[in-house]
């Protein structure tokens, strides 16, 4: 069962409501409908299943929606028509002492804006919610220093929000959120605020966090960059509706509509294509008790390669191999491919971004290898691949604008 699923959720605002549904449904836009009743359909015939544990994304140009859908996952803005079920409740049909209590135990908020209190300090500003639900004061006192630990603020506990700086002050906001232990956390555009390098970091330490957590996160943004990187899952917003939902692969190679087209051309390719995207299979591999150095050679000769991955019986990676080191063996009159098999050499895993690859690559002397969590291998990337996919994103990109 889905944590929460959205069904066929419309939201608007205006003193027509029944009418604006009935044109959104026969396909009439929304500024026509504004025009004819003046009433703005915010959202229509919205439905997303959002799992437990997952970061999902929610996107699109100012006025898309996406803040409105976030709210009604709450019942902080209730919708027109459809149904929003939490843990398979329906919050649209729960009575206002039931929903507030669903709000203070499953859903924890992160705004852009920080929403701290001047006069407060961190720990202060930390344990407000807590406070708000009667927690005593030496139990929210407790699991707010936790927090604040986590985030990386335990020595700025009994400063005020005027002393930090931005990013700061959103782990602030962010500490506050995790202090009532929610089980799905609401981020609101929560980094838009930032300077860009303080907005990466803190883009790298919620992905840190969410290692750790394993929360269900919403994150509303209209960066394509900042979708692609977060997002294990992302939905793209148009006037209300929806016009795609994938993984950022999905989107990249095939994006639903010129809309899409157009936003995914202004992508930076080193953060949206990963490892799996760039990487070959692997020509072959030597496999420890069954090749020796002879059979060894004769795999690189035939694939025209000047160094060979080895495996375990088990095909988990164990290293690589060089045809200088293997010829030596035969004239030495070794077998053991052990002996000449370097081991503390770099891998990475399918999903690592291009990002991180460009400076691996930048003075590796041997391919790198892509393995799986069980060590299995999964393809090779050589200087050629990388930078030959990011020269097709780029083409790509110029011909979508």
């Amino acid at each position: 069962m889905a944590k929460i699923s959205i069904q066929n959720v419309s939201k608007v605002f205006g003193p027509h409501p029944k009418q604006a549904l009935r044109l959104a449904a026969k396909g009439v836009s929304r500024a026509d409908i504004l025009r004819q009743t003046r009433t703005t359909v915010a959202l229509f015939d919205i439905s997303i299943d959002i799992t437990d544990s997952q970061l999902l994304v929610i996107m699109g140009l100012s006025g898309s929606g996406k803040s409105t859908l976030l709210r009604c996952l709450n019942g902080l803005i209730m919708p027109t028509a459809g149904r929003i079920l939490v843990d398979g409740e329906d919050i649209t049909s729960m009575s206002s002492k039931k929903l507030r209590h669903v709000r203070q135990r499953c859903f924890g908020m992160v705004f852009q804006n920080f929403a701290l209190f001047p006069h407060r300090t961190v720990l202060q500003n930390t344990a407000f919610g807590l406070e708000v639900m009667g927690v005593p004061e030496f139990t929210r006192m407790k699991k707010s220093k936790e927090v604040l630990e986590r985030v990386g603020l335990a020595q700025w506990q009994n400063a005020y929000p005027g002393q930090l700086s931005g990013g700061m002050k959103q782990r602030v906001g962010l500490a506050r959120a995790l202090a009532l232990e929610p089980e799905v956390l609401l981020m609101d555009e929560a980094f838009s605020a930032l300077d860009p390098l303080i907005r990466q970091e803190m883009q790298d330490e919620l992905l840190a966090l969410q290692e750790d957590i394993h929360k269900t996160i919403v994150f509303i943004t209209h960066d394509l960059n900042e979708a692609f990187k977060l997002g294990d899952r992302i939905i793209l917003l148009q006037d209300g509706a929806i016009v795609q939902t994938g993984t950022p692969e999905e989107i990249l190679h095939a994006p639903a509509n010129e809309h899409v087209a157009r936003f995914v051309a202004s992508a930076d390719a080193s953060q949206v294509l990963t490892a799996a995207s760039v990487m070959k299979r692997s020509e072959d591999a030597a496999v420890l008790g069954l090749d020796g150095p002879r059979a060894a050679l004769r795999k690189m000769r035939v694939h025209s390669i000047a160094s060979l991955f080895v495996l375990d019986r088990h095909r988990r990676f164990v290293g690589i191999i060089n045809a200088a080191d293997a010829k030596r063996m035969v004239s030495e009159g070794r077998s053991d491919l052990t002996e000449i098999t370097s081991s503390d050499i770099i891998t990475v895993r399918p999903d690592t971004p291009v990002t991180e690859l460009v400076p691996l690559m930048a003075d590796l002397p041997y391919p790198l290898a892509v393995v799986d969590e069980r060590q299995r291998l999964q393809g090779v990337i050589v200087r050629g691949l990388l930078l030959g996919a990011l020269v097709e994103h780029n083409r790509g990109g110029a011909h979508a604008a």
